[in-house]
């Protein structure tokens, strides 16, 4: 029997996929009005995409916008996650850094998930899954490849190497260049899920090409899909309300 992860009465591993919608404001404003529309929409979990956000590099303000969003949203399951250029987000900043401010948002007690990316020092990912989960916070060991659809071993590879690295849901997403590039993840994903998964894991691949895996994921694996309210976080979202009718008819059928 796998694992499945509860966060706020929402179980992620069980059933239809969950809906996770991103915000990505730059400013606390406009994070409070993304906030406030959300709380009118068919969601799941909700993601702050921290790296869109302009002062992001000033702990004490980021943690000033996350009590403004969880005052606001005080019932949804959570994600904090700042995506790195390299892997897709909207800016670098340094290594050293990108650890303190997840170690310290982390302890305060605001959010449910903290995403990792895997392509960092395992060292600090490992010290940083221990500290999540001392917090009571679940982890995402995530990779994203904006470039190509790896083999289908080497996207195996990378989510049993985030498992391995102790993150409760591994997460890939690929680009596809190609329609079978498509089917090279989604077979990924049911190997993944049928041999080595032992909790749920998070696949898709992007842009207008993938956009089958966003919305199949619980024929193949992945147990949560992310959807666009106001402003997509990556290529190929589907808005929120087409994405909830889409995954109840495919459960419907199965």
């Amino acid at each position: 029997m796998k694992r499945t992860v509860e966060v706020r009465g929402i179980t992620i591993g069980e059933g239809v996929p969950k809906i996770c919608v991103p915000i990505v404001g730059e400013t606390i404003a406009q994070l409070e009005e993304e906030a406030e529309l959300l709380k009118s929409i068919d969601l799941d979990v909700v993601e702050w995409r921290v790296d869109f956000f302009k002062e992001v590099e000033d702990i004490e303000k980021v943690k000033e916008a996350l009590h403004r969003i969880r005052a606001i949203l005080s019932a949804a399951p959570l994600i904090f996650t700042f995506r790195s250029a390299k892997e897709g987000g909207e800016k670098e900043i340094a290594t050293e850094y990108y650890f303190k401010m997840n170690k310290e948002i982390l302890r305060t007690g605001l959010i449910d998930i903290v995403d990792v990316e895997l392509f960092s020092n395992e060292y600090e990912i490992k010290a940083l899954v221990e500290e999540a989960h001392r917090n009571n916070v679940f982890v995402i060991v995530s990779n994203h490849d904006f470039d190509k659809t790896p083999a289908r071993e080497e996207i195996i590879a990378r989510l049993q190497k985030a498992q391995d690295l102790g993150g409760d849901i591994p997460k890939i997403a690929v680009m596809p260049n190609s329609i079978e590039d498509v089917l090279v993840l989604l077979e990924a994903t049911n190997t993944m899920r049928k041999k080595y998964a032992k909790g749920p894991i998070i696949t898709m691949s992007m842009a207008g090409k993938g956009v089958i895996s966003r919305l199949a994921g619980e024929v193949f694996g992945s147990a949560l899909t992310f959807g666009a309210a106001k402003k997509a976080s990556a290529p190929g979202q589907v808005p929120v309300k087409e994405l909830r009718d889409i995954l109840n008819l495919i459960h419907s059928g199965l």
